[in-house]
This record gives structure tokens, C-alpha cells and sequence, in this order.
């Protein structure tokens, strides 16, 4: 059986991620593994040929990863003070693309990711992420409906 010693989660402090949250610590304390949070902020370059165009997005850029920022410190305190090793990142870009580059960064063994999180328009203008992750993983990705999680 293959060894499980590091497992991402990548989240967007939806609710979604509150839904599945528990039954990734499921996973990591079954695994024993390391445990990544990463919150993915989407680049100024996924707003090109909007009205508005990029321009506008880099201002707001300070502000939108210290709102991450303290978000993921939020979610750890709250949610996590009983996992043993947890590290987060805040990383900015496509989302599929950086959830990839992460694993292969850090060598993960296992992702964990929603199967909904974007609806309606924003889904089609902006993709799938897990559709995009599960595409282009080099580890198995554990997909989980947030809405049919129990617990």
C-alpha cells in the first residue's frame, strides 16, 4: 500500500471547505500525514479582456491576500488545533496550475479537494478546478461533494 505522509487540501473559505474540512483531519490522523492548506488567489491575468481589465486588480491585491492570510489563520485556530502537522500557504495565480506546482514542490502524495465550490457563470468563465487538478495531478486526488459529506 502506498504511504500517504503528506496530503493537500486546497481551500477557499466557502463553505464547502467547512463542509469537507473534518473528513480531510479524518485522513491526515488515519494517514499520520502532513497536513497542506492552500488558498489559491487568482492572478490579475484571469481578468484580461474583462471591461475592467487586470489594472484594477493589482490594488486590491494587498488587501485580498491579507484577508487570506487571516482567514487561514482563522480556519487552523478553529478547526485544526488537534492535527499534528499543519502548514499553510497563500500562493497567487491560475488555481489548477499552482495546485499542481505545489504538489510537485512538496513532493505531496494525496489530494483532497471539493467537487463544488464555483456555480453559473463564474464555473464557466473560470473552469472547473477539480476537473483541472484531477487532469494534471501526479498523485491520486481524492474528490469529495461537499454537500453529501457526513458528519
Amino acid at each position: 500500500m502506498p504511504q500517504i505522509k503528506k496530503i493537500l487540501f486546497p481551500v477557499d473559505f466557502t463553505t464547502a471547505t467547512d463542509k469537507i474540512l473534518p473528513f480531510v483531519k479524518d485522513m491526515a490522523k488515519a494517514f499520520n500525514s502532513k497536513l497542506y492548506l492552500l488558498h489559491v488567489i487568482r492572478s490579475p491575468e484571469e481578468f484580461a479582456g474583462f471591461e475592467m481589465g487586470p489594472a484594477w486588480y493589482v490594488a486590491f491585491e494587498k488587501d485580498l491576500r491579507e484577508g487570506a492570510e487571516k482567514s487561514m489563520r482563522r480556519l487552523v485556530a478553529e478547526q485544526l488545533d488537534d492535527i499534528g502537522e499543519v502548514e499553510t500557504a497563500i500562493e497567487m495565480g491560475d488555481i489548477s496550475d499552482t495546485i499542481i506546482d505545489f504538489v510537485n514542490k512538496n513532493d505531496v502524495d494525496m489530494i483532497i479537494i471539493g467537487t463544488h465550490g464555483r456555480k453559473g457563470l463564474e464555473k464557466v468563465m473560470f473552469g472547473s478546478v477539480a476537473e483541472g487538478v484531477i487532469k494534471d495531478a501526479p498523485c491520486p486526488v481524492l474528490t469529495v461533494n461537499p454537500y453529501k459529506v457526513k458528519g
